[in-house]
């Protein structure tokens, strides 16, 4: 069967030979989804029957769907008891899986998920674990509060099912984490199924996340060769720290896009520059770790609802983050490795769409980081042309 970059041929799967419950057919339809990627083919087959899984996948295809699916599938709801645990790095992510549960459990009433997260009062979370009648059966959230919450025994984790670590490299790398995920781990029943996912996944982390499972389906993109998306153009420009404004301005004026991402290296570039456009009459808004936790999610929906077309970000919104219509993503200041790079792109040109992205270089150390991910992705990123033709990163 011929393999179209990460499409597959004309006849393959539909979601429909997963032989999933009807309710889950209805709201993959209605959310106008016909065929699995590639990563969806490979895992869901398996993860339905509660196989463990650990896959590492490039960015925008589709990862979250196959942990959804394959929980909501096997899911049995009893009052009270907590029985999927997903747990991710930052709040915003765990904020957008549970809106996936959300989306794609719209025929399954009775199904309850929430989120958790630090920087919210934990009583909140307590009255709603204790309340039969509210419970989760699905709870997403960050390391720290779930361990907090598993620790005072607010959430009784001996009917968890299902456990899983989305962008699980960062979790397990960063110690204290990586504690908290082992603590929740060793919280819930010997047998259950286990479930890890990331973009990125060196090979040095990958016996860890194997000592949480047992006799895992693997999926790791090898190649690195091809995490770097398809339909993505990629391009840099060489130029001062000072003249940056200007340029951005100039790309921002002359580029065509439904949204953009601008990344920049700190909290206070980032609201500088935020200032700066919207003192240029451009729509932007920007969001970083400093915000308190509702002003983030709020602006991030803000964005994701396309009332506001510019975004202005640290990395920490650089991983996981899905918004359908951004086109374009400029690094302001050059990415710290190869990965953070891949994390970035992955913004524009999500799930086969085209995109472009934009990287200024203005020193000797942004230059090795170009160098490097050339190197790594094998990958030219040519220098921007004057003129680009628009049709080349706008799906038309």
């Amino acid at each position: 069967m011929p393999r179209h970059g990460s499409y597959v041929g004309i006849h393959s799967t539909g979601f429909r030979d997963f032989l999933l419950k009807p309710e889950l057919l209805r709201a993959i339809s209605d959310l106008g989804f016909e065929h699995p990627s590639e990563v969806q083919q490979e895992c869901i087959p398996q993860s339905i029957l509660g196989m463990d899984v650990v896959c590492q996948a490039k960015s925008g295809m589709g990862k979250t769907a196959v942990f959804v699916l394959a929980t909501l599938q096997q899911i049995e709801p009893v009052d009270g008891e907590v029985s999927v645990i997903v747990l991710c790095h930052t709040r915003e992510l765990a904020f957008q899986i549970r809106n996936e549960f959300a989306r794609f459990s719209k025929y399954m009433p009775d199904v309850r998920t929430s989120v958790v997260y630090g920087g919210t009062p934990i009583k909140d979370d307590q009255a709603l674990l204790k309340d039969k009648t509210k419970c989760p059966h699905i709870l997403v959230g960050t390391p720290g509060r779930m361990n907090a919450l598993t620790r005072d025994k607010t959430l009784k984790a001996t009917g968890v099912k299902h456990f899983v670590l989305d962008e699980c490299d960062k979790m397990l790398e960063a110690v204290d984490m990586r504690r908290d995920v082992q603590e929740i781990f060793r919280a819930t029943p010997h047998h259950k199924q286990v479930m890890m996912f990331s973009a990125t996944l060196a090979k040095e982390i990958r016996p860890t996340c194997k000592k949480f499972m047992q006799n895992p389906l693997e999926i790791y993109v090898d190649d690195e060769t091809k995490l770097t998306l398809h339909g993505l153009q990629q391009h840099y420009v060489r130029l001062d720290e000072g003249a940056k404004n200007r340029k951005l301005n100039d790309l921002l004026d002359t580029l065509e896009f439904n949204q953009v991402i601008i990344f920049v290296k700190s909290i206070s570039r980032a609201n500088q520059l935020d200032k700066l456009l919207q003192e240029c009459n451009f729509p932007s808004i920007c969001i970083h770790g400093g915000l308190p936790q509702e002003e983030r999610i709020k602006r991030y929906q803000q964005f994701k609802n396309f009332e506001k077309r510019i975004l202005v970000a640290t990395d920490i919104f650089g991983r996981g983050i899905d918004v359908e219509r951004v086109n374009v993503s400029i690094s302001y200041d050059t990415p710290t490795d190869a990965d953070s790079y891949l994390h970035r792109v992955g913004r524009a040109g999500r799930f086969g769409t085209k995109g472009l992205a934009i990287m200024f270089v203005s020193s000797d150390d942004d230059e090795k980081v170009l160098q490097d991910i050339q190197a790594r992705f094998e990958v030219a990123v040519p220098e921007l042309p004057d003129t680009i033709d628009s049709s080349s990163y706008m799906n038309q």
